[in-house]
C-alpha cells in the first residue's frame, strides 16, 4: 500500500466536511452506493475520456470536472433487469459485496450514463452483437423518466426487448468519502468503451459542460489550476494516461482494495490523505 496526500486547496468549497472536524460524538454519515463509469474512445488518435463538469450549485462536488455516475436504485437490485455477460454472481465476487448490491451497481453504473450521456450499454435481446436502436425522443423521454424515477430501469430494458451488457464493463476503483463528510458514498468505479457510432451528450440537469479529454491533459490542467478534480477522479485519471488505446485500457489487471481517505495537517498545509494499492 502507497500513502499519498492531496492537498485540499479549492476542494473546500466541493467538500464542507473540510471546514470543520466532525463532533466526537458524532456518528459518521451513512454511505449510498454508487457506481461512475469512465467511458473512453479511441478513434480519433489517442485514448480520451469523457467528462462532465457539475454545475456550481450542486450540494455535492459543486464545479468539479467528474465521469458520469451516481447514487444506486433498490429498484435496481428487485427488478428483473435482463442481463448478458458476467453473472450477478460473479460480478459480486469481483466487487467484493453481496448479489443485491452487485446488482444494483452494475445496473446503476449502466443507467447512469444512459441517463447522463444518452449511452446505453444494452443490446436487443434477439441480437446481443447489436446497438440498441430507440428512437431520440423515446430515448429522451425514458432518460427524464428515469431521472424524476418515475420508473425503474428494470421496466426499461424488457419493455423496449433490450439486455444489459455487463461484458462492457470492467471494474477499476473503489472509493469511499471520508468520515467527516455530511453526504457520504461507497463508489464503484468502472470503464467502458463507447459503443461504435454512439456520442454521449452530456444533457443532464447535474452538469453545464461536457467535453472529450485526453487523460493528461486533464491531470495537466487539474495540476495548473485550470480545472478542478476529487481525489478518486484524478487517481482514475493518472491511471488512464498510462495507455494510449482503449483496449489497452480495458485489458489492464488494476489492483483495488476500498480507499477512504483521512483529513491530516501537513507541512504543506491540510491535506486528504489516502492508502493506495
Amino acid at each position: 500500500m502507497a500513502q499519498r496526500d492531496f492537498l485540499l486547496g479549492s476542494m473546500r468549497e466541493a467538500l464542507p466536511g473540510l471546514d470543520g472536524e466532525r463532533p466526537a460524538s458524532a456518528e459518521p454519515a451513512p454511505t449510498k452506493l454508487a457506481s461512475t463509469v469512465m467511458l473512453v474512445r479511441d478513434d480519433e488518435g489517442p485514448l480520451e475520456v469523457f467528462m462532465l463538469r457539475r454545475v456550481s450549485s450542486m450540494a455535492f462536488a459543486p464545479s468539479m470536472h467528474v465521469f458520469p455516475g451516481g447514487g444506486v436504485d433498490r429498484r435496481d437490485a428487485e427488478d428483473e433487469v435482463p442481463w448478458a455477460g458476467p453473472s450477478v454472481e460473479e460480478w459480486a465476487e469481483t466487487l467484493d459485496t453481496d448479489e443485491a448490491s452487485a446488482r444494483m451497481l452494475v445496473a446503476a453504473a449502466v443507467r447512469e450514463i444512459f441517463e447522463e450521456t444518452g449511452v446505453l450499454l444494452a443490446s436487443p435481446v434477439s441480437d446481443e452483437s447489436r446497438a440498441p436502436e430507440l428512437d431520440r425522443d423515446v430515448a429522451a423521454d425514458l432518460r427524464a423518466r428515469l431521472v424524476a424515477h418515475e420508473i425503474g430501469f428494470g421496466r426499461v430494458l424488457p419493455e423496449h426487448h433490450l439486455v444489459l451488457r455487463s461484458d462492457l464493463l470492467r471494474y477499476r476503483a473503489h472509493w469511499i468519502t471520508p468520515e467527516v463528510e455530511p453526504r457520504r458514498y461507497d463508489t464503484r468505479f468502472f470503464i467502458a468503451a463507447v459503443p461504435e457510432g454512439r456520442d454521449p451528450d452530456g444533457d443532464t440537469s447535474e452538469a453545464d459542460h461536457c467535453e472529450w479529454l485526453r487523460p493528461d491533459a486533464a491531470v495537466g490542467a487539474f495540476e495548473d489550476g485550470d480545472l478542478m478534480l476529487m481525489p478518486p477522479t484524478l487517481v482514475c485519471l493518472e491511471q488512464l494516461a498510462e495507455v494510449r488505446t482503449v483496449s489497452a485500457a480495458l485489458a489492464r489487471d488494476v489492483a483495488i482494495v476500498p480507499v477512504m481517505p483521512q483529513f491530516v495537517q501537513t507541512e504543506a498545509g491540510p491535506a486528504m490523505r489516502a492508502q493506495l494499492p
